[in-house]
């Protein structure tokens, strides 16, 4: 549930500050559920490179995540996690697949809750984008399509191993809030498991996990379902949700997206977050060389079809780095939040920054952060 707060003047809150009556709703604060979020920045999910090899968070991302919350981040998103060993995307990516995790993701979440930030989990199987390895040869996905950008084709999953990984989601779903995170949010984009049961480009099923909507968002509804059993009604699941696989003449797109949208909120899901593109689509996730204002937000339209069309509170990302763009955003109705990830990188303390009346973030979406060795800018500060 959103709670609308009226529209206010606000005054400065530093020295210096030159507001001059300007509207600021990007400060305002927003509820998710029963989740009191203190104001509409949200560090969308990025992969840190810095877990253990089997998965096990280390204390260095603890230090991003205390960082971000120490300067004012609404809701932080951690790297995605996955949830069943043979899930796993990239080297050292963090796992929640074993009760074993609880523990060290509690003392990041201890961390964070010394400021006013809330935290959540993202979870995730990689499916057709899992790594291949000698113990797990071949990925799984709904159905054996190609992956153009590994030439691996995954096997189709039998029902058992959709009501497993239906288990996996919903155990990780509990080991979250067991480690104290505040949410957890469905990775259904990008080309992962979950996004590719959504599609109709990598789900080609005829039973009942395919063919219409409701049949392809089925399993999402009974993770669902089954983590409500676990974790009970309040615990906020939200889902980061691809509006289009980036293609332009195949797979999953407008219209279809905003019916997928609100299959999700029937199903339990308090808020989503746009974003699109799955690797075989190249460059449509995280958009290089975003240097004016006319390429920011570049999921834009799909996230207000969207939010015209639900109820729960709406993410925009991708390619936002200057004020003026988010709080038109915000402003003209295409998202109620704004979801970062590079110009964090770069700057942790962006909102401070943007509070004190800087207007545009440094990052120069170079990519650069993207880095296996541990995220980090690139390009210099």
């Amino acid at each position: 549930m959103i709670i609308l707060s009226m529209v206010i003047i606000v005054q400065p809150a530093f020295p210096g500050m030159t507001y001059q009556g300007m509207i600021l709703m990007l400060f305002e604060h927003i509820d998710i559920r029963c989740l009191h979020i203190q104001n509409r920045f949200v560090r969308s999910a990025s992969h840190e490179w810095m877990a253990q090899e089997d998965g096990t968070p280390t204390p260095a991302i603890g230090d991003i995540y205390e960082d971000l919350a120490k300067h004012e981040i609404g809701l932080i998103i951690s790297g995605y996690s996955y949830v069943r060993s043979s899930g796993r995307s990239s080297q050292h990516q963090q796992g929640i697949y074993d009760d074993r995790f609880i523990g060290p993701y509690k003392q990041i979440t201890e961390r964070v809750h010394k400021y006013d930030s809330k935290i959540a989990l993202q979870v995730v199987h990689g499916g057709r984008q899992a790594l291949v390895t000698p113990e797990y040869p071949q990925t799984m996905a709904p159905s054996a399509v190609k992956d153009s950008s590994s030439c691996k084709t995954p096997r189709a999953m039998t029902e058992e191993q959709i009501l497993g990984t239906i288990e996996d989601f919903a155990q990780a779903v509990r080991r979250a809030q067991e480690a104290g995170f505040d949410a957890v949010q469905l990775h259904v984009a990008h080309g992962f498991l979950l996004s590719s049961f959504i599609s109709p480009y990598t789900n080609r099923r005829t039973d009942d996990w395919g063919g219409s909507v409701e049949n392809r968002t089925r399993i999402i509804a009974r993770i669902i379902i089954r983590a409500r059993e676990l974790v009970g009604q309040d615990f906020p699941i939200m889902a980061k949700m691809n509006a289009t696989d980036g293609f332009e003449d195949k797979g999953l797109d407008a219209p279809e997206c905003v019916e997928i949208a609100v299959a999700l909120e029937r199903a339990g899901v308090c808020a989503i977050e746009v974003s699109g593109g799955i690797l075989e689509a190249g460059e449509v996730m995280s958009r290089p060389g975003i240097n004016a204002p006319e390429k920011e937000a570049y999921f834009k339209d799909y996230a207000r079809m969207v939010k015209q069309a639900v109820g729960i509170p709406v993410m925009l990302v991708g390619g936002m780095r200057s004020r003026a763009v988010m709080e038109k955003m915000l402003e003209g109705g295409y998202a109620d939040m704004v979801a970062l990830s590079r110009p964090f990188i770069r700057e942790p303390e962006l909102v401070v920054k943007f509070r004190k009346g800087v207007l545009e973030a440094e990052c120069t979406s170079c990519n650069g952060c993207f880095d296996e060795s541990g995220m980090k800018c690139n390009s210099g500060r």
